[in-house]
């Protein structure tokens, strides 16, 4: 076995490597970039290595300096992870060269394999069943066009040498082929360094279920068992589960056969994953179609861990020392099924746009983090390196920890939190529980959007294809799930909670309302969503409180009752210190970014209530979902208005790809005005309305930050206008 190994990649493939490889007695390096230079899995490793800038081109892509990182420690290995070069047959050879183990498959694999329209043609080859398309070497927009109309609309434009859903569109229509051929090829150029592309039938309802493969060195091969990866946005996975619902024993016998056949086409050695477009007959039945091999360990192989009790980890680094495969085929068996939620940030109600910040919070669920073993649990959010247990009901792999910050240079995902229970029924109560547990603050993220489309009635019923989001968009996206009310109820009774503990011995610190006579009533004011709304707050005989939010038809009012259950540390910000002079310096229950967990009764409902602050925002976080409220002073923001004024600003920071206007131009709302580059991903930027460009405020190849100006509109006044002004 091998005694050091170096880790080329970052975030939770790198800690997962790391983990397993300690369980194992193998020593670990770390390679990093300057933004990584804290990052969870240096900590994690026993050596790191710096070896570039920010950007994956001056550092995880440099095939040089991690290469002389491994041979400068000593490390006999080098663990790719997923993503940067891991699919690099160049990198692979490379490694040989310089008498290092690359752990993947032989760079010859990685090549027949890479190019996805020369996969097809070994595919078939080898009996494999193909979805009709074009695979060819001839790459004139023309002729790509007329294929497209032969196999008939809608049609799958992908890079040939691509992945995760870069350099790919659906084409709905002829007239709309040659706009999307042409950003495909600019996302494949730039992610891949090869734009040609294929183009594939668009397989109506479709499912995309992949098979687990693995070979060694001596001629075995096997696979694990397959994954259901239908719900997707973006052509990127979502939500991924283990067995597939609704396969037969007769199917999987036959995918599993064909996705052995693949392997052993090119000789494949370690982990692999085939990947198949299934076709869902009106009869109930499905077939299949080789779709793609991904030569590397695949971002959704802990559900297969969790249904199989095995490491994929521990063997890929077996079968790359030369040992055999540690099981047989028939060996293998399905306990339970699993689910992983992909934890991401951004923000899906606004095209599940990629978002940058600190993570002010973190707070996972009670867990096990990473590897398989019966060694223990702990929580992922700490970093520590404890294993699974095979079966584990909650476990995340997180390359994050509180206070990390999510940069534009790299992937959005934040964690994945993976769920295992007896039955479908019940992972899915355990992935609903598990998320409504997570709490991140800080930037927008997608865990009340996963909560969601577990919940919705596709997802719940296994009614899947790759089109659940798009059909299930009215329950998904836009959705408020506290309300106003009991938001206003939790940020009251925070309120009221910070004041009883800045409470000192002098009786005129009490801010409860106290009054030797009548009732006193108190005014907040809040910013809900796009709504102003104002809660009154009576103190009653007794000290009760009654509490009324809202006006008109919608007001809601009722006794108001809370108990602070626990606190947590504060995650940022200044702590509010006990008042008692002399006394112990003990942060006040309702410090600066510190979790509040109340038990809140209003209006008839009672909930449990997680509050964090940040200024005057309140980030609420309750089992029937999370929000925001923000208090403000009624008077200072009276009249206060929200427009850009015919401004535009990039959303996030990233590269300006091109702009599709010129000063002058008059623009509709809705029309292309520039593409922005961010996080390897295209993000178009349309006209917020009617108007006429002034001017671009930037050249195209040029670094933005968020919020930058990229260009001036003139906003074009209403036909009604001229007539109101006679």
């Amino acid at each position: 076995m091998f005694k050091k190994i170096l880790i080329a990649n970052r975030g939770e493939i790198a800690c997962r490597v790391a983990v397993t490889a300690r369980r194992m007695g193998i020593q670990t390096v770390a390679s990093y970039s300057d933004a990584d230079a804290r990052a969870k899995h240096v900590a994690l490793c026993d050596e790191a290595v710096h070896i570039g800038g920010n950007a994956p081109s001056d550092s995880y892509l440099r095939q040089d300096r991690i290469i002389e990182a491994a041979k400068a420690t000593g490390a006999q290995a080098i663990h790719p992870g997923y993503g940067f070069l891991s699919e690099n047959a160049a990198f692979a050879r490379a490694c040989a060269e310089a008498g290092l183990v690359f752990i993947g498959p032989p760079p010859s694999a990685i090549e027949d394999m890479g190019l996805k329209a020369g996969a097809k043609q070994l595919m078939e080859k080898a009996g494999v069943p193909l979805v009709p398309g074009y695979h060819g070497a001839n790459q004139d927009p023309a002729l790509l066009q007329a294929e497209a109309d032969r196999i008939g609309y809608p049609v799958l434009i992908k890079a040939s040498a691509g992945g995760g859903g870069k350099g790919m569109r659906a084409v709905e229509r002829a007239e709309d082929f040659a706009a999307a051929l042409a950003a495909c090829k600019r996302e494949a150029s730039r992610s891949f360094g090869d734009d040609a592309m294929l183009i594939e039938k668009y397989v109506q309802r479709p499912r995309h279920i992949e098979m687990q493969v693995f070979g060694d060195s001596h001629g075995n091969y096997l696979h694990l068992f397959e994954r259901d990866c239908s719900v997707q946005r973006r052509h990127q996975k979502l939500l991924e589960e283990a067995p597939a619902p609704g396969m037969t024993p007769a199917l999987r016998a036959r995918m599993g056969h064909c996705a052995v056949a693949a392997a052993r086409a090119v000789n494949y050695v370690g982990a692999g994953t085939v990947e198949f477009i299934v076709e869902q007959r009106a009869d109930g039945t499905m077939d299949f179609f080789f779709m793609e091999m991904n030569t590397r360990l695949q971002v959704e192989h802990p559900v297969t861990e969790a249904i199989t009790g095995q490491d994929l980890v521990e063997w890929q680094l077996r079968v790359a020392c030369g040992e055999p495969l540690p099981m047989t085929q028939q060996q293998l068996q399905i306990t339970g099924h699993a689910i992983e939620a992909r934890i991401c940030a951004e923000n899906p109600d606004k095209s599940f746009l990629p978002a940058t910040g600190r993570l002010d919070v973190c707070e996972l669920p009670e867990c096990v983090a990473f590897g398989c073993g019966n060694e223990g649990a702990a929580s992922a959010a700490t970093g520590s390196a404890a294993s699974v247990a095979p079966g584990a009901a909650v476990r995340v792999d997180c390359g994050v920890r509180q206070g990390d910050s999510i940069s534009a240079f790299y992937d959005s995902m934040v964690a994945k939190l993976i769920v295992h229970g007896d039955t479908r029924e019940q992972a899915l109560a355990r992935l609903d529980q598990a998320l409504a547990q997570t709490h991140i603050v800080g930037l927008a993220t997608n865990v009340q959007f996963l909560r969601r489309v577990a919940r919705s009635a596709s997802f719940a019923g296994a009614r899947l294809d790759t089109a659940l989001i798009a059909r299930e968009q009215a329950a998904l996206f836009h959705q408020e799930p506290v309300g106003l009310p009991l938001a206003s109820a939790a940020a009251v009774a925070q309120t009221l909670l910070r004041e009883r503990a800045l409470e000192g011995p002098n009786p005129f610190s009490r801010r409860d309302g106290f009054h030797s006579h009548g009732l006193v009533r108190r005014r907040f004011g809040f910013r809900f969503g796009d709504t102003q709304a104002t809660a009154w707050l009576t103190y009653e005989r007794g000290g009760s409180l009654h509490l009324s939010v809202g006006e008109g038809a919608a007001q809601v009012t009722g006794p108001l009752a809370f108990d602070l259950q626990m606190t947590g540390p504060p995650a940022f910000g200044q702590q509010v210190v006990g008042a008692k002079a002399g006394g112990p310096q003990v942060a006040g229950p309702l410090a600066e970014g510190q979790r509040v967990q109340i038990d809140l009764r209003f209006a008839g409902l009672r909930t449990r209530a997680s509050v964090y602050t940040q200024g005057d925002l309140l980030h609420i976080f309750t089992p029937q979902g999370a929000t925001q409220i923000r208090a403000i002073d009624l008077l200072a923001h009276a009249g206060a208005a929200a427009t850009e004024g015919g401004r535009l600003t990039a959303p996030m920071p990233g590269k300006l790809v091109s702009f599709a206007v010129k000063a002058g131009d008059k623009v509709a709302k809705g029309q292309p005005l520039a593409v922005l580059e961010a996080m390897k991903m295209e993000h178009l930027i349309a006209a917020p309305q009617d108007g006429v460009v002034q001017e671009l405020l930037y050249a195209p190849g040029a670094q933005v930050a968020e919020g930058a100006e990229l260009l001036r509109l003139l906003a074009s006044r209403s036909r009604e206008e001229p007539a109101r002004s006679r």
